[in-house]
């Protein structure tokens, strides 16, 4: 019997999918599958702490929206001169071309407004939220293998990604290349399964898990920032996308120290010192007793 081994990953040779009239732009459809999950799995954590799903479906809405428009804004902001030459370049979202970092805080924002108009903890819902953006970030980038973007260095690994031509500038006689956006999803899920390991053995102080999730993707992603090659404005000689990670992951990591371990302390240590403390008792002389008035 012969054993075959897989020598390279195969690309699709079209980013869109034909069903008859039909054309189905496959980047769109693997981020309305991230969205569908996410709105799944956060639904059914958030249910299981009191709250109910109308909540859930509202923030979605909002959200999706506003992280959607988040995301195209920061992607054009940092990636103006890489936008198709037409007026609907901007908008061509279909194209690929989404910055997770204004996604997020687009729809973190949006959804924390809802959130807080209609009376819920927001840092309880965005500790529901973690694992279930994980997950969406994980299926979305099955999007870039559809485009084949945001691929990494050449490699002649067996898990290499075929890319076709035209490749990158000063890459055009390699074929093979890191899929760092496989990388990124399976780190993405292995992320996600950590996080609802931990947060059913151990009891944290929302939002300390969305600090730690915040915390576990950066971390990934500016060691992965070294080894893409796709455009990217550069700061000192590193990708800007390298040097947002390495922020907020410092930020994301300080905060859940102090938020998680230390500040319960220091408002205990506080409350300690502001209370009064409780005069001494009035000596009484034995063999006499206080007269009540």
């Amino acid at each position: 019997m012969q054993v075959f081994f897989l020598a390279s990953i195969p690309s699709p040779s079209s980013g869109t999918l034909d069903i008859g009239p039909l054309t189905i732009h496959m980047y769109g459809l693997m981020l309305l599958a991230g969205i569908a999950a996410c709105i799944a799995l956060t639904g059914r954590r958030w249910t299981a702490r009191g709250g109910d799903w109308d909540l859930i479906f509202r923030v979605a809405v909002w959200g999706v929206g506003f992280g959607i428009v988040g995301a195209r804004l920061y992607h054009v902001a940092t990636s103006w001169d890489e936008l198709p030459d037409e007026w609907w370049g901007p908008f061509a979202v279909w194209e690929g071309g989404l910055g997770i970092w204004g996604g997020i805080a687009g729809g973190v924002l949006a959804g924390s407004i809802i959130a807080r108009r209609a009376g819920a903890s927001v840092p309880a819902l965005l500790d529901a939220a973690a694992p279930g953006l994980l997950v969406a970030q994980a299926i979305g980038r099955i999007g870039n293998w559809w485009n084949q973007e945001l691929f990494g260095k050449p490699t002649d690994q067996p898990w290499g990604l075929e890319i076709d031509p035209p490749r990158p500038e000063g890459y055009e006689f390699d074929s093979t290349f890191h899929p760092t956006f496989l990388y990124e999803g399976l780190w993405n899920l292995g992320a996600a399964a950590l996080l609802l390991v931990l947060d059913r053995f151990y009891r944290f102080k929302p939002p300390a898990l969305f600090a730690l999730y915040v915390a576990l993707y950066t971390g990934f992603r500016f060691f992965l920032e070294q080894l893409r090659i796709d455009p990217s404005k550069e700061l000192a000689g590193m990708r800007l996308n390298a040097w947002v990670s390495l922020v907020v992951f410092v930020a994301a990591v300080a905060f859940f120290v102090w938020w998680q371990f230390l500040r319960g302390g220091r408002r205990r240590r506080r409350s300690r010192e502001r209370r009064p403390e409780k005069p001494p008792a009035m000596a009484v002389p034995r063999g006499r007793v206080r007269s009540r008035r």
